[in-house]
């Protein structure tokens, strides 16, 4: 439970939390030094990409009256020429900002491929998973940060504003080139406020970020225990010990087969073995495996009269989603029902429930595969 967890992370705890890609990050930093970057990059390339841009509307405007633009080469020529021109503009902010934001995150998580983190996770576009994803606690704490920091950015920005709304008036009549210089350095001085109003919500987002990973990677008592004890074994005898609770887990688990209610195999390949007491609120998985696993628990359902029913699909959702002793999910209730429903009605459930007390009557010995 989450409340045993009380004790610190050791590194090995970390160390595969990090190859997970479960590391301490801050999307408010980012933004803020992105933000940063392209400002800058703006207030330093700011007059040469005003020229650029000015070059660029003279020119379209001049070549516009140009007769030879009726043709097609010649309204192509005025678009490539006016898109190379903005893009040499406009290149120093995006490069800015793009670099802020690479260096941004590799300060923060240091630089580290994980491929497990790019695996794909078909459960992140399940309509279940998203809506708890949508109005969960976390969706509902991020919305309030939204909210105060866009609360805050726009308190700072309108009292970095406001001393500089009775000079507004002066500007009336200004010549456009002696009103942009005006105009540029008070946004610039409005920028630099709202910037450090954003740097401070990212340290406090980052303290956050971090109590949050540091809490999620505690430990319980039960867990230092065994961690420490498969450091101290040797691998030779790490690999033994893995191996004899792997047999011993598959043991357990055929044993279970014969009280099942249902088999669903995949035909070859996959076999989930299904159970329904009416006591839990879905039905369990009590058995399942892939190749020689799916293989032994068919035989051992045919051994023992429990219907074996393809439906590939299935299969495969219930053997990748569901673990051993764990209800199917809300997703498959559907496909699930139609599966017993269809034993129940070959089958009669009456025929089910006596087979099932009397193997649990008759003790384990009865169910030894």
């Amino acid at each position: 439970m989450a409340d045993d967890k009380t004790e610190k992370p050791t590194p090995r705890r970390r160390q595969e939390a990090r190859k997970k890609g479960q590391v301490a990050k801050s999307q408010e930093l980012n933004s803020a030094v992105v933000l940063a970057a392209g400002v800058g990059a703006l207030a330093i390339t700011g007059p040469s990409t005003f020229h650029k841009l000015q070059a660029v509307v003279s020119g379209g405007l001049t070549r516009a009256g140009d007769p030879a633009l009726v043709s097609n080469t010649g309204i192509g020529g005025l678009f490539r020429a006016t898109g190379s021109a903005f893009v040499s503009a406009t290149a120093p902010v995006v490069i800015a900002c793009v670099v802020a934001g690479i260096l941004a995150n590799v300060l923060q998580v240091r630089f580290k491929v994980t491929p497990k983190a790019a695996k794909p996770n078909f459960k992140k576009i399940n309509p279940a998973a998203g809506f708890k994803r949508v109005f969960g606690k976390d969706a509902v704490i991020e919305a309030l940060k939204a909210i105060l920091k866009t609360l805050a950015v726009g308190g700072v920005g309108f009292l970095a504003l406001w001393p500089m709304v009775p000079q507004l008036a002066s500007f009336v009549g200004l010549a456009p080139a002696d009103l942009l210089p005006t105009i540029s350095g008070m946004s610039l001085a409005i920028a630099e406020k709202v910037i450090g109003a954003f740097f401070a919500i990212a340290a406090g987002d980052w303290l956050w970020q971090k109590r949050k990973h540091e809490k999620s990677l505690k430990m319980s008592r039960d867990e230092l225990k065994k961690e420490a004890k498969e450091s101290d074994s040797p691998p030779e005898l790490k690999k033994a010990q893995a191996k004899k609770r792997h047999e011993l887990s598959r043991r357990r688990m055929l044993t279970d087969v014969p009280l099942a209610d249902v088999v669903v195999v995949n035909p070859t390949h996959f076999a989930v073995a299904l159970r329904y007491d009416g006591k839990a609120p879905a039905p369990q998985v009590v058995a399942k495996g892939q190749d020689l696993i799916a293989a032994a628990i068919r035989k051992v359902a045919e051994e023992h009269g429990v219907p074996v029913l393809a439906n590939p699909p299935l299969a495969r959702a219930l053997y990748r989603e569901v673990e051993i002793g764990h209800t199917i999910p809300e997703e498959l209730f559907a496909s699930v029902a139609e599966v017993l429903a269809f034993v129940y009605r070959t089958a009669g459930r009456r025929t089910a429930a006596p087979r099932r007390q009397e193997l649990a009557a008759a003790g384990p010995q009865a169910r030894r595969v």
